[in-house]
């Protein structure tokens, strides 16, 4: 499933395209995308607005309006682009949001596991209370971190996957991020030193923003979601081969029914 670089790369290629542009016509053209089968209830909704922000929260895409937001969840296959003339959209085509002069943006899923929700401004409040912190945001600093920590005795790799704690981080880089923090995946977070939290931080902003960086070059293409396409992988998938920083061999556990990988010499 994208992670926060992939996602936030999507946006990035969007916004310019979309920002300020007036919907002229909406087409759901699979129903199952919709939340609560509010298929009519969208395409009335955003025709005629226009799009004021293109925002992401975690793994959320939001397209914002005057007073309301469309929230788009790619899932595993999803994408979000620009298209230069909407009538002509690849079969995977499951929503189509189209601007004057025949001008759109695509929402493609080949697995149609994709979701799109209308939230109104009590459902983006509710959205932005459920998640925790975003990890390249100003706010989340060491002592935020170190705070959060405290109060939590879920083992490193869960506590960086949940998404009430720190919002849009997954499977793959919070394997890579506790690498390179050198930190034990299966360490409690109230057990960690703060010299360990001063690490784990300054890892998941490094990791985040390397991957962001080279997401927006890789994700070209739509339905192609290899999270890691591009990204030098330490350990994630790389049981029993050996660690490029000290040579022991790389193993797999099981946490959370997803698979962790780590260095056993590395991590501790």
């Amino acid at each position: 499933m994208p992670e926060l670089p992939e996602v936030e790369a999507v946006r990035r290629r969007i916004e310019p395209f979309a920002l300020g542009r007036t919907i002229v016509a909406a087409h759901v053209l699979r129903q199952r995308i919709a939340r609560n089968g509010s298929v009519g209830q969208i395409e009335q909704f955003v025709t005629g607005r226009s799009i004021t922000c293109v925002s992401r929260r975690a793994k959320n895409l939001l397209l914002h309006f005057d007073n309301a937001a469309l929230r788009i969840h790619l899932r595993m296959t999803g994408d979000l682009l620009p298209c230069p003339n909407v009538r002509f959209f690849p079969i995977a085509t499951r929503l189509i949001l189209e601007f004057d002069k025949h001008e759109g943006i695509l929402f493609t899923d080949p697995r149609a596991l994709g979701r799109v929700e209308l939230l109104d401004a009590t459902g983006l409040e509710a959205l932005d209370r459920s998640l925790g912190t975003e990890p390249l945001s100003p706010q989340f600093t060491p002592a935020l971190l170190t705070s959060a920590a405290r109060r939590s005795r879920l083992p490193a790799k869960l506590f960086l996957m949940n998404q009430a704690a720190i919002a849009g981080i997954g499977n793959i880089y919070a394997a890579e991020i506790l690498f390179a923090a050198r930190i034990d995946p299966a360490r409690r977070m109230n057990s960690l030193s703060f010299a360990c939290l001063e690490r784990l931080h300054g890892a998941i902003q490094e990791i985040l923003q390397a991957a962001t960086r080279i997401a927006e070059v890789t994700y070209a293409a739509p339905g192609h979601f290899d999270e890691a396409a591009g990204f030098q992988l330490h350990v994630y998938g790389r049981v029993g081969e050996r660690c490029l920083r000290c040579n022991r061999r790389i193993r797999r556990i099981t946490q959370g029914a997803r698979s962790t990988y780590h260095c056993p010499g590395c991590q501790h």
